[in-house]
């Protein structure tokens, strides 16, 4: 086994991880269509995946309005809730950890993909002028609807009422999603946000939206068992914010007031490149952040390693690298190469491009 700390145990709040490589939450868009559940192929998938010291699930709703693309699972009905427990009983069984990771996509949605044809929601009645796919193609983001303020209690209640399913579908805790310009990173931004009443203004309200959902999912799970996603630099379904260094400070300090599992940041851009803009410093976000802190884009071996030994982040999550090694964390241990991606198999479709990429031991017997 290797003998860097990027191999060796880590306690996450009270998650026991057997190594600091996670499994990044991946969109795959195979869930069932008829009703956004997981079912044996998802568990196959993830269980595959359990070297890894800890999986994040694929985003997954908290409620049909919270959809924003075909075919993702959702965790607010039984059968959701049926499907998944499969998925950490599969993963247990392997000896791995899982969280699933609580989403609302808030504007990035489409008419059809909304109960009764409804607009998306969002803090502020401005488009997000982004792309999503809605079965067939992909198509504008619909032109959403700002939310009541006597319709936010319910979406925390959405929040909570997933978090209480989660635990049901046997998981180890939740990552609630905040990144990547979806519905809590609109209420955080001001450009996504220029609401006038409680929940937009100056950044202690943009954040109210953010601190009332973390109060639900942390009373149903304890902190111990609570992560955050975070995108502070990055534009991705074209969010803004005129000072996101700032922005993020306040909501990191928030985020640390309740002794949480782990920060997960995104470093730059969403898939994209590391770089931080001028007037962002990650070093000093990651620094306002006493629990484990885990770093996610682009990161290889080399990387990741040095990471975690100079102690820059605990954690480090892989994204694609995982797809097609299923096995990936026996891989970097060894130094050994990574299989190539088929990038056409990363959206929709069945177990090719899903469960059928080998591990080092199929490989070697595959040789012989």
């Amino acid at each position: 086994m290797a003998d860097e700390k990027l191999f060796s145990g880590i306690k996450a709040g009270a998650i026991e991880l057997k190594n600091r490589v996670v499994m990044a939450p991946l969109t795959r868009n195979r869930a069932r269509a008829e009703d956004d559940s997981v079912h044996e192929l998802q568990a196959q998938y993830y269980a595959q995946r359990a070297g890894a010291g800890l999986i994040i699930t694929e985003a997954s709703q908290i409620s049909p309005q919270g959809k924003g693309y075909a075919w993702t699972p959702g965790i607010y009905s039984e059968a959701q809730i049926d499907g998944w427990k499969k998925v950490s009983e599969a993963v247990h069984a392997e000896g791995g950890k899982i969280v699933i990771q609580l989403w609302h996509v808030g504007r990035i949605s489409h008419y059809s993909l909304q109960q009764d044809g409804g607009a998306p929601v969002a803090p502020s009645a401005i488009g997000a002028k982004a792309k999503t796919f809605d079965g067939e193609q992909f198509v504008e983001t619909s032109e959403p609807r700002a939310l009541g303020i006597e319709e936010i209690a319910g979406l925390v209640a959405d929040y909570r009422q997933a978090a209480e399913n989660a635990k049901r579908a046997g998981f180890d805790g939740v990552e609630v999603h905040a990144a990547n310009g979806y519905l809590i990173d609109q209420f955080l931004r001001d450009g996504s946000n220029k609401r006038e009443d409680e929940y937009g203004g100056p950044v202690e309200n943009r954040a109210r939206f953010l601190k009332e959902v973390m109060d639900a999912v942390v009373d149903v799970w304890g902190a111990e068992r609570v992560g955050v996603r975070l995108s502070p630099f990055s534009d991705a379904n074209n969010i803004s914010d005129s000072d996101p260094q700032a922005t993020f400070s306040h909501a990191i300090k928030l985020l640390n007031s309740y002794g949480l599992a782990y920060l997960h940041l995104v470093e730059g851009q969403t898939g994209g490149p590391r770089d931080i803009p001028e007037g962002g410093d990650l070093k000093a976000l990651y620094e306002l952040f006493d629990g484990a802190k885990m770093g996610n884009n682009a990161y290889d071996r080399e990387m990741a390693v040095e990471a975690v030994e100079t102690g820059a982040v605990d954690l480090v999550a892989f994204g694609r690298p995982f797809i097609s090694n299923p096995d990936l964390v026996n891989r970097l241990e060894k130094g050994a190469a990574l299989n190539e991606l088929d990038p056409t198999t990363l959206y929709g479709g069945n177990e090719k491009g899903y469960t059928d990429y080998p591990a080092l031991a199929e490989e070697a017997v595959a040789a012989e």
